[in-house]
């Protein structure tokens, strides 16, 4: 089998598990819409911790 196929399978079978354990269990199903919703604030601290990192590592001016 195609590595390819086999991937693509992988997130086929990863995305059918995620629904059936939101159809089984409903509180899972609002943990995952709390965490979708978070994500939203979640990401631009993660570019705020990028943007300061990048600020301490590649503005540093070279001694002459």
């Amino acid at each position: 089998m195609n590595p390819a196929y086999k991937r693509f399978f992988a997130w086929v079978g990863a995305i059918l598990l995620l629904v059936l354990l939101c159809v089984l269990f409903p509180r899972m199903l609002a943990f995952v819409e709390l965490a979708a919703r978070e994500l939203l604030y979640f990401w631009w601290l993660v570019l705020i911790l990028a943007l300061g990192i990048w600020l301490i590592f590649f503005t540093k001016r070279e001694k002459s």
